[in-house]
């Protein structure tokens, strides 16, 4: 299973959401007629029939262009008239919030920035790359019969520390509670107690499976504790499959106790370490907000396919972990979050609906596996994850360091 995209790969998820809904038709039309449009000039038709608008993006003439502000659904088509990529924004000048975004926009392009506008005051934004931000004039609307879209401020590096920091301290706390139970499982295994190990097997799995947002941060160790066997030519009989699945192959495949002790001081010895090393390591305050995304886009990748499962069949049970290990995260990133995502109230809703469904296969302890669900239990648990990863990209995406300056 490949690991989380680390920063060097991290993708900009578009703040704004005013003009979702016309974004896909609004790509189209923007193509097609800001060619013919000069500098603030609306269309006078266009095939989304929307009305659009070509403004300048560039040093000396930021915003340039928007010279018929009108209120309502619309299409800025952004035109980079410098010798070097920019990005973008359309914000409320007094408070920094932005409206909608354009990033790498490169020389002599044009992009279409979708989004809805009400009352209020607004300005572009243009931020050249290795250059200082410049703002474009400010244009005023009034008179308006309809509200703008959602805007929200940007959120700085420096923001994201304190939930950060927060975060790093429960998993601390994690990683002893990891040992402990990991220690159990190692301990069955030793004494041949291999019904004594399927038990502990769960209960640990489960504490490394609620830290979701942190796996980044593991380097190596992941592997060792949570390894599959992606990429490894022997599948399930490679010398370097190891961690909690190899330990879950044997124990439910009928290996004996003798082969399953090196497998598992190996693992013990893996998130030992782990514990004794997490005091000195950094996450990346950038990278928290993505992660709250990425947990359950992996769930929905790798458990509700049931490419993990290596015979346990407990893939909800690790599916119901994963969306533990995202409420906690939620939790630190709350405060930001509260005056930034008009959706928050609806994201919780969802959370919590999830969890009521995942909550409804677990019996006693016994977790039902994929196999066993029925059509109508198999795509009401596709729905609710999918929905509410959905939900996660708007969190994402508010909470994505942008440049102001």
């Amino acid at each position: 299973m490949p690991p989380p995209p680390g920063p060097a790969t991290r993708r900009r998820m578009v703040l704004l959401a005013g003009g979702a809904l016309v974004a896909a038709a609004a790509i189209t039309a923007g193509v097609l007629t800001a060619g013919g449009s000069g500098a603030g000039t609306p269309a006078p038709t266009a095939p989304d029939g929307l009305r659009h608008t070509t403004v300048e993006v560039a040093p000396s003439g930021c915003g340039r262009g928007w010279t018929h502000p009108a209120a309502g659904r619309q299409v800025f088509d952004l035109r980079n008239t410098s010798s070097t990529a920019a990005e973008v924004y359309l914000t409320d000048p007094k408070t920094g919030a932005v409206y909608g975004e354009v990033e790498g926009l490169a020389p002599g392009t044009v992009r279409p920035m979708p989004v809805v506008l009400g009352d209020g005051s607004f300005a572009f934004k243009c931020l050249p790359d290795d250059a200082d931000a410049v703002t474009g004039p400010t244009v005023h609307i009034t008179g308006a019969d309809v509200k703008s879209g959602p805007a929200a401020v940007p959120v700085s590096q420096q923001d994201l520390i304190p939930p950060t920091l927060a975060y790093q301290t429960w998993i601390q706390a994690r990683t002893v509670e990891l040992a402990q139970k990991t220690d159990v499982l190692r301990d069955a295994v030793v004494r041949g107690d291999l019904s004594a190990a399927r038990a502990a097997w769960l209960p640990a799995h489960l504490v490394y499976e609620r830290m979701g947002a942190a796996y980044g941060t593991f380097g190596d160790a992941d592997s060792s504790i949570n390894g599959t066997t992606a990429g490894l030519s022997g599948g399930v009989h490679d010398p370097d499959f190891a961690g909690f699945h190899r330990l879950e192959y044997g124990l439910w495949h009928g290996e004996s106790a003798g082969s399953l002790r090196g497998p598992a001081d190996r693992l013990a010895k893996a998130v030992r370490a782990l514990r004794d090393s997490w005091p000195t390591q950094r996450m990346d305050p950038a990278d928290v907000g993505l992660r709250a995304h990425e947990i359950l886009e992996n769930t929905v990748q790798f458990e509700l396919t049931g490419r993990t499962d290596y015979g346990s069949g407990t893939n909800l049970a690790t599916a119901r972990a994963n969306l533990d290990g995202t409420r906690v995260l939620l939790g630190y990133l709350r405060p930001l979050l509260k005056t930034r995502d008009t959706g928050l109230p609806g994201l919780d809703t969802w959370v919590d609906r999830t969890q009521h469904t995942l909550d409804g296969f677990d019996h006693n302890g016994r977790w039902t596996p994929l196999a066993e669900l029925t059509r109508t239990q198999r795509e009401k648990v596709d729905a609710d994850l999918s929905e509410l990863v959905e939900r996660l990209a708007d969190v994402a995406a508010l909470t994505d360091v942008r440049r102001t300056a």
